[in-house]
């Protein structure tokens, strides 16, 4: 009774999310690994997947929109080789994002035996998803900072500032996946908006163009949208050097962390019913 009144309880803190997961970072990262694990056990190549499918994606992109489409994305930067390290760059955070976008709706729904034991903390699901993304931006990374000097970028001391980009995107996200977790509940046909919306968001972010070649009048579509200023702040960091735009990740920042505590509030109430909808 006492076990089932403390998780009842919700704490109502701004720093509840952070703290929340910080008290199971063991587990979080337990969970992590056997996620990895499981995802390439029993395939021939094994983890090496995890290098293996970024770079065919990469290299199927490349072809279409650089060589059949023919996109240049500046007059700086109009080569092949430039063109797919700019799209990587790209591709790095936006996979990051729709892996969880798509994932959430569905994930205590995998995960029902969870839902079933009383002490077991169901809220960070989110973050073993979000964990696992990213090891795969680290390697992602890694390929990138081997390949750049190879076709002429050279590192400037803002590639230091690329974990501090991801830090209010991984918040946002939290809270996202927080709020599609607890609705993928309740409403099964979720899963299907959010996967068809994310593959729209693909065309409606300066992935495999620049945002310049947005028409003017059309612009705001894509400005607007928040993956938009992660993208472009990954890109300045990792292949110019640069420093990001401090007064807009300080906003960006605080905006996360509104939406991951509003998204962990909401989806601690909503916890309370999934036993009995499942």
């Amino acid at each position: 009774m006492h076990l089932a009144a403390d998780r009842d309880r919700i704490d109502r803190r701004p720093i509840a999310p952070i703290l929340g997961l910080w008290q199971h970072r063991a587990l979080i990262g337990q969970l992590a690994r056997r996620e990895l694990v499981q995802r390439y056990r029993g395939s021939v190549l094994g983890f090496l997947w995890a290098v293996a499918t970024p770079l065919l994606l990469l290299a199927v992109y490349t072809f279409v929109f650089s060589l059949v489409f023919q996109v240049r994305w500046s007059a700086q930067i109009d080569d092949h080789a430039t063109f797919a390290l700019v799209l990587f760059a790209g591709l790095t955070v936006f996979s990051y994002s729709a892996d969880l976008l798509t994932r959430s709706p569905t994930l205590i729904l995998s995960h029902v035996s969870y839902v079933k034991k009383v002490v077991f903390p169901t809220e960070i699901l989110v973050a073993v998803v979000l964990a696992a993304g990213l090891v795969q931006i680290a390697i992602n990374t890694a390929i990138l900072l081997v390949a750049a000097p190879i076709f002429g970028f050279s590192f400037g001391a803002g590639i230091i500032a690329f974990p501090l980009v991801l830090t209010p995107l991984t918040l946002g996200l939290l809270g996202i996946g927080w709020l599609l977790a607890a609705s993928g509940v309740y409403l099964r046909d979720l899963g299907q908006v959010v996967g068809l919306l994310t593959t729209v968001l693909m065309f409606l972010v300066p992935l495999f163009y620049p945002l310049e070649a947005v028409p003017e009048r059309y612009r705001w579509i894509v400005s607007g949208n928040p993956l938009t200023f992660f993208i472009e702040q990954a890109r300045e960091a990792l292949l110019f050097g640069r420093w990001p735009d401090w007064p807009g990740l300080g906003l960006a920042t605080l905006i996360g962390w509104c939406v991951a505590w509003i998204g962990y509030l909401a989806y601690m109430k909503a916890r309370r019913g999934f036993a009995d909808v499942l």
